[in-house]
């Protein structure tokens, strides 16, 4: 339940058009709804400006298509992520409305375009192919939060003439989400070349010394880059929340 679907609730029950008890009715789960395999929070998008999204890895179908049904009789946006493809398939049955997207294993019902709320671009920016799906996550987690959303794909340090030809498009970003595996050196390098906000998502990508992605944590937290934020690894959709509230500033 968002801003503006509570004022014009409050506005036709004021002009006559939805009684008080309908209007009590509405408003009878907030500010959670218990369901017994959750507690959703329907007051989250007025308390923190984005709503409750779903993360689907370790949650059976039922209990996605449950929480889904609930946040869809209060007519938002639906954004899943971590689903994956057998799962979202029977979600899509269920919701036909529903786009997956499978880059990103992340799944989104919209019933209404999302309000665009960003003051500037998000670029999300990959160091490797490998690591297109973590950024997808974030580009898709932007967009559902109402972002204009640019993506710089394959552009790492082991060759690093392929970032610096695109100085304008950083340049031009009012946020930077880098994504990055093996050492992570990437958000250091374009920490150092632009006066935005950078957040820095270690990935899991690397071979055994990476130790599934600390490595590149380790380096992104260690960044001589003034300026340079760290998400957890793999974690595309926090850093997307982030920078989304930091686009609205």
């Amino acid at each position: 339940m968002d801003q503006e679907y509570l004022k014009t609730m409050l506005t036709s029950v004021r002009q006559g058009g939805v009684s008080v008890d309908d209007a009590l009715q509405q408003l009878r789960h907030l500010p959670f709804q218990d369901i017994g395999c959750a507690q959703v929070d329907h007051h989250r998008h007025l308390r923190q400006g984005m709503p409750e999204m779903i993360f689907g890895e370790g949650k059976t179908v039922e209990q996605i298509m449950a929480i889904m049904t609930v946040m869809a009789d209060k007519g938002g946006n639906i954004l899943v992520t971590r689903l994956d493809h057998g799962k979202a398939v029977q979600v899509v049955q269920a919701f036909p409305a529903a786009c997956y997207h499978a880059e990103s294993r992340c799944l989104t019902l919209e019933r209404q375009p999302p309000e665009q709320r960003g003051k500037g671009t998000i670029l999300i920016v990959s160091a490797g192919t490998s690591d297109i799906p973590v950024a997808a996550e974030a580009v898709v987690t932007a967009r559902f939060l109402g972002n204009q959303v640019e993506q710089l794909y394959d552009v790492g340090v082991a060759g690093i003439h392929r970032l610096l030809a695109r100085r304008g498009q950083l340049a031009a970003a009012a946020v930077i989400i880098v994504v990055a595996g093996m050492e992570g050196a990437l958000p250091s390098v374009v920490g150092g070349l632009v006066d935005k906000p950078v957040i820095a998502v270690p990935t899991s990508v690397g071979y055994g010394a990476s130790f599934g992605g600390i490595a590149a944590l380790l380096g992104m937290l260690n960044s001589c880059a003034s300026g340079v934020t760290v998400v957890n690894i793999d974690n595309g959709f926090g850093a997307a929340c982030a920078a989304s509230l930091m686009n609205r500033m």
